[in-house]
C-alpha cells in the first residue's frame, strides 16, 4: 500500500491521559477476585479457544495501524503500554487448560502481566517489508503460559507501524480498536460512555418472525467458493486503500438514497468475486454469502474488552450492474434489520449451556463450514477523527481477522478519518489470490462511484 511521506523530527511520547478513555480497576484490590481463581469462558471466547487445536490453526487477530513521521524509541513505547494497558483486567487473562476434551475452558489470571514482554520491535536497518512482517506475525501462535496478545513496532514506508496481536479468545476488533485509542495521546477523543457490561435483558417469548428467521439463518444455503479446504499453516495480507471521499461517492450511486458503507463494501466484493470467477455465473441459489460481524454493545458499553458481538449471513448478489448489486445488499441488510438480528441472536448464545457434547461439537463445525457460508466480510471503523502517537499522525488502519476451518479466505474494510483499507488475507495456498482480490475491490468501489 503506497504510503505519504512527511519529514518530522523525534520527539519524546507524551503521557497525558486527560480525555482518554480509561481501563476499569477492580473494586477490591489490583487483581478482579472473580478471575483470580478462574471462571468459565462466556461462549464466543470459548468457540475461539477451541479452535485453536485444529491443524494448521492459529485464531490469532490483529488490527494494524499505519503513522507518518518517526516511531517511538521502544522503551517510551512499553513505558507507554504499561500505564494505558497494564490495569485493563482483560489483558491479564490466560486460558486455563482444561483437564479432558469435555471440560469447558476457563480464563484465570497469573501474578501482575509484564506488559514490556508483550511488546516488541521489527528489525532495525533492513527496507520495510510491512506485508510480508504481518503475514508472519498473524500466522505465529501466541504463548499459552501468558496473556495471549502482543503489540508489535513495525518499520513501514514513510514512517512505521503498530500491529496489535490477540487470540480471538480474548479480544475482538472492536476492543481493539478501543485499546487503540486509549494508546494515543491527550488529543484521542475520549469514548461514549463507560461502566460495567450489562448482561441482556430477557425480551420475552420470541415471535413467530423471529423463529422462521433463525431457522432460515441454520440452512445451508451458501455456495462454497472453489477453493475451500484445509488451512495451511502460512498466511499471505495484501492491502488496498481508498480515500474516504471515493467511498463517499459511491454511497451516493444507491438511486433511492444513501447507502451504507457497509453495503458499498459487500457489493464490491460481490463484485470482485464475481471477475475473479469464484461466484459462479448464475445468480441462482445457493448462491456466495458473507459472514457479517455485527457488534452487540450499547453505547453505555462501547469501551468492554472482549467478543460482544454476533455474526450475520449477507448474501452477496452477481449481477453484472454495479447499482443494481448495490441496492440489493443495501436492501437486504435494511430490511434484514442487522443489528435486532445480532442482538437476538447474541441472547440466544449466552444462553447456551456451557458444556461440550457432541451435538453441540457438530452444529459448531457446521456453523464454520463452507455450506453455512462462503467467507467472511468485516468491516470496521474507528469513529475517532484525527489521531497522533507523539508527533506522528494515525493516518489508516486495517482489521485483520483470523482464518477458519475451511475458510482460506477473509475480506475486511477499516474506515478511519480520511482512508478506508481494504484488506484480503489467505493461506499460502491462494497466495496469488490476496493480491488480486484486494485490486477487485479496489476497483469495483471506484466504478460504484461512476
Amino acid at each position: 500500500m503506497t504510503e505519504r511521506t512527511q519529514d518530522t523530527s523525534p520527539d519524546a511520547l507524551a503521557d497525558h491521559t486527560t480525555g482518554l478513555p480509561q481501563p476499569r480497576r477492580a473494586t477490591s484490590g489490583p487483581r478482579p477476585a472473580p478471575y483470580a481463581a478462574g471462571i468459565a469462558m462466556p461462549p464466543l471466547d470459548a468457540w475461539f479457544h477451541g479452535q485453536q487445536s485444529g491443524e494448521h490453526l492459529c485464531m490469532t487477530t490483529g488490527l494494524l495501524i499505519w503513522f507518518e513521521g518517526p516511531p517511538p524509541p521502544l522503551s517510551e513505547l512499553r513505558e507507554r503500554v504499561r500505564r494505558r494497558w497494564g490495569a485493563f483486567p482483560r489483558l491479564r487473562l490466560i486460558p486455563s487448560t482444561a483437564s479432558s476434551a469435555s471440560a469447558w475452558p476457563r480464563w484465570t489470571t497469573g501474578p501482575e502481566c509484564d506488559t514490556a514482554a508483550h511488546v516488541t520491535a521489527g528489525t532495525e536497518g533492513r527496507p520495510a517489508r510491512l506485508e510480508a512482517d504481518t503475514a508472519l506475525l498473524l500466522a505465529r501462535p501466541l504463548a499459552p503460559a501468558r496473556p495471549p496478545w502482543q503489540l508489535h513496532l513495525l518499520p513501514s514506508p514513510g514512517g512505521f507501524a503498530l500491529l496489535i496481536r490477540a487470540h480471538h479468545a480474548l479480544l475482538d476488533g472492536t476492543s481493539m480498536v478501543t485499546l487503540l485509542r486509549s494508546l494515543l495521546d491527550a488529543s484521542a477523543a475520549p469514548l461514549p460512555g463507560s461502566g460495567a457490561r450489562r448482561a441482556h435483558a430477557p425480551s420475552g417469548p420470541p415471535t413467530r418472525r423471529a423463529l422462521t428467521r433463525a431457522l432460515a439463518d441454520v440452512l445451508p444455503r451458501a455456495r462454497p467458493l472453489p477453493f475451500h479446504g484445509p488451512v495451511d499453516a502460512r498466511r499471505v495480507v495484501s492491502f488496498e486503500r481508498v480515500p474516504r471521499a471515493t467511498l463517499s461517492a459511491a454511497r451516493d450511486a444507491l438511486p433511492s438514497g444513501r447507502a451504507s458503507t457497509n453495503a458499498v463494501f459487500l457489493a464490491a466484493t460481490a463484485a470482485a468475486l464475481r471477475t475473479a470467477g469464484l461466484a459462479g455465473r448464475w445468480p441462482r441459489l445457493p448462491g456466495v454469502c458473507a459472514t457479517v460481524p455485527v457488534d452487540v454493545r450499547t453505547a453505555e458499553d462501547a469501551g468492554v474488552l472482549g467478543n460482544h458481538y454476533a455474526t450475520i449471513r449477507v448474501p452477496l448478489p452477481t449481477h453484472r450492474r454495479p447499482a443494481r448489486r448495490l441496492a440489493a445488499v443495501d436492501s437486504f441488510t435494511r430490511r434484514a434489520a442487522l443489528e435486532g438480528r445480532a442482538q437476538a441472536q447474541a441472547l440466544l448464545v449466552s444462553r447456551t449451556r456451557r458444556r461440550h457434547g457432541r451435538l453441540t461439537d457438530a452444529l459448531g463445525r457446521y456453523v464454520a463450514s463452507p455450506l453455512y457460508s462462503s467467507l467472511l466480510c468485516s468491516s470496521l471503523a474507528t469513529y475517532a477523527g484525527p489521531l497522533a502517537l507523539g508527533t506522528s499522525p494515525l493516518v489508516a488502519v486495517s482489521l485483520l481477522p483470523t482464518l477458519s476451518t475451511g475458510h482460506p479466505l477473509v475480506v475486511s474494510m477499516s474506515l478511519h478519518d480520511a482512508n478506508a483499507v481494504v484488506a484480503v488475507m489467505t493461506d499460502h495456498h491462494q497466495r496469488s489470490l490476496a493480491p488480486r482480490l484486494s485490486g477487485l475491490i479496489h476497483d469495483e468501489i471506484h466504478a460504484l462511484r461512476l
